[in-house]
């Protein structure tokens, strides 16, 4: 089967998309267009540029989730080093690790720029929060007087992964000679499902979402970095809780993630093994019911008015 694969923003938890991608291939489903937000960018760029479920396993099982926090040594200074980051930085830590490992890995295949893969194939979402604009990489280009050979994936994969307070904003300067805040590509859309509808489409689009029964936050909130911390970790989780129309519904694995938030960046091997687990296990059952046709009649009689 050939489908369009769209990728929810989760933090940590996009190794669960790891194992739903195995269960995909399995099943051969081959992937035509694929699109991403924050950690579901990563995801999202590493199949475009053609990696397995397994070799992005791999990856995985190498990865020190630990050096997300892009510390320096001002993150070092007891109690006050993460708030001067703040202050001065914008963000308390830098995202450089990701964007190197991402760099990497599609160098590995060949892969720098949007231009290096077929037209259409890849798209990522961030947040330009200097104009207030969702900015989808690289149909937005043109925007900046930039074409899809200007931009790095692994550039717009940072700037989609920019949480904001835990990392700084991507200062990101087009050809047109404007000046850009960028940030998480979660905070205008973390779900982007709708990004390949067409009227009658030929083939489906397929959206992993993680879903959660209720959101955790916590209880104390001794400093303003709490504070901060808190908020962003409630809006990723209110998120995975909002309402999702039936047609979205009907398209998309849900994928159970537990207790881990997008912010448990030390997650143990128990952790990483359930999240895989449970990613394949979802797209197992997804595709036992699913029916292409039977979504697209759906589609049709929702846009037919009534009598």
């Amino acid at each position: 089967m050939k489908a369009d694969a769209v990728f929810e923003g989760g933090g940590v938890r996009g190794v669960a998309f790891a194992g739903a991608i195995e269960a995909m291939e399995k099943n051969n489903v081959e992937w035509m267009r694929i699109a991403g937000t924050s950690a579901g960018s990563v995801v999202a760029a590493l199949l475009a540029a053609g990696y397995t479920s397994q070799e992005i396993r791999h990856t995985l099982e190498q990865m020190d989730f630990s050096r997300f926090r892009g510390r320096t040594f001002v993150n070092r200074i007891p109690l006050i080093g993460n708030l001067v980051q703040l202050i001065f930085s914008l963000g308390m830590y830098k995202n450089d690790y990701l964007s190197s490992l991402v760099d990497r890995l599609l160098a590995e295949k060949g892969i720098e720029t949007f231009a290096d893969l077929p037209e259409g194939k890849l798209k990522i979402i961030a947040s330009d929060i200097s104009y207030g604009k969702m900015l989808i990489f690289p149909d937005d280009l043109p925007r900046y007087g930039m074409q899809p050979a200007d931009v790095k994936i692994s550039k717009a994969v940072m700037m989609s992964t920019s949480m904001p307070f835990f990392y700084r904003p991507v200062i990101w300067k087009g050809k047109n000679g404007k000046k850009s805040y960028i940030l998480d590509g979660g905070l205008l859309s973390n779900f982007p499902i709708w990004i390949f509808d067409e009227k009658n489409p030929r083939h489906p689009t397929i959206g992993f979402h993680f879903m959660k029964e209720k959101i955790i936050g916590h209880s104390i909130i001794p400093s303003p970095l709490h504070l901060f911390e808190n908020i962003f970790r409630t809006m990723l989780q209110a998120h995975d809780l909002r309402h999702l129309d039936k047609n979205s519904i009907e398209r998309t694995v849900q994928i159970p993630t537990g207790d881990i938030t997008a912010t448990d960046f030390d997650l143990s091997k128990p952790e990483i093994d359930f999240l895989y687990s449970s990613g394949y296990h979802a797209a197992t059952e997804f595709l036992a019911s699913w029916d292409f046709n039977k979504h697209k009649m759906n589609r049709i009689q929702q846009r037919e008015p009534a009598n």
